[in-house]
């Protein structure tokens, strides 16, 4: 349908769907419902690979202990957005597709090195998320693809995840951070930082990272984190604030856990 009788809107939950279409900001009006194909989400491990299928819920996201298990920032991340009913509705894909760069499971998947799997009547095609997105709002999934899944390998040390907003829920995020830090004896090059609501897509702090491994302080780390990213001021924050805001959670997310 997508190929032949395009184009055509996917929509799942809808819970920024329709609140586009209520604003009068979608310009296209002839939808495609997905939400009936419950092919699409299973979550599952495959050869030591995390499969979560673009339809599974914020909720099937809290409660599936494999989750919990490979990726807790990405069940503490689920919980974080809007309230139950929003949870029980909302996909993992919808949340990627809308490509808000306040998107709260962002920055989660792009510091897991997460790929995503897209598929045409035709073909399947893997592309990593950190190249997902090409502009505010923008990706690089053709009008004849649906977001059928996330791939996401091991992710080796400690995860940390933090939504900073207005309120503790219901709440647009001002900034949110994921990071995987290394616990123990693991390796200083296996840090990963990636930030959501600073710049026009969620950012994959490259630049920050090499510093870190490569021994440098957090404050320098804060520094460059600063350079990395492009906050603006708008309706929920300041640029300023935002800025403040990111070096202090890095700087709380990379600091060892107390015993």
């Amino acid at each position: 349908m997508l190929r032949d009788e395009g184009p055509l809107v996917p929509m799942a939950g809808c819970t920024d769907l329709y609140v586009a279409l209520n604003f009068g900001a979608l310009a296209d009006t002839r939808f495609l419902d997905l939400w009936p194909l419950h092919a699409l989400r299973t979550i599952e491990e495959c050869a030591d690979v995390l499969s979560i299928g673009a339809l599974a819920t914020h909720t099937d996201l809290i409660r599936s202990a494999l989750v919990r298990r490979r990726l807790p920032m990405l069940a503490a991340a689920a919980r974080e957005i809007g309230g139950v009913q929003i949870q029980n509705r909302g996909t993992l894909g919808g949340n990627v597709a809308n490509a808000s760069p306040a998107g709260d499971t962002l920055p989660v998947l792009a510091a897991a090195d997460a790929t995503v799997v897209l598929r045409s009547a035709g073909a399947t095609r893997r592309v990593p998320f950190t190249a997902f997105y090409t502009g505010y709002r923008q990706t690089v999934r053709r009008p004849d693809e649906l977001i059928v899944a996330f791939e996401i390998a091991r992710v080796r040390g400690r995860q940390a995840f933090r939504k900073v907003g207005t309120r503790a829920a219901q709440a647009i995020s001002k900034v949110v951070m994921a990071v995987v830090a290394p616990s123990g004896s693991g390796r200083a090059e296996d840090v990963r930082i990636a930030v959501g609501s600073v710049a026009p897509t969620v950012v994959r702090a490259r630049r920050t990272e090499a510093a870190l491994a490569a021994g440098a302080s957090i404050a320098e780390a804060q520094r460059l984190l600063g350079e990395e990213i492009a906050p603006i001021d708008d309706i929920r924050s300041t640029a300023a604030y935002r800025h403040r805001v990111t070096a202090n959670l890095l700087a709380q997310l990379l600091a060892p856990r107390s015993s």
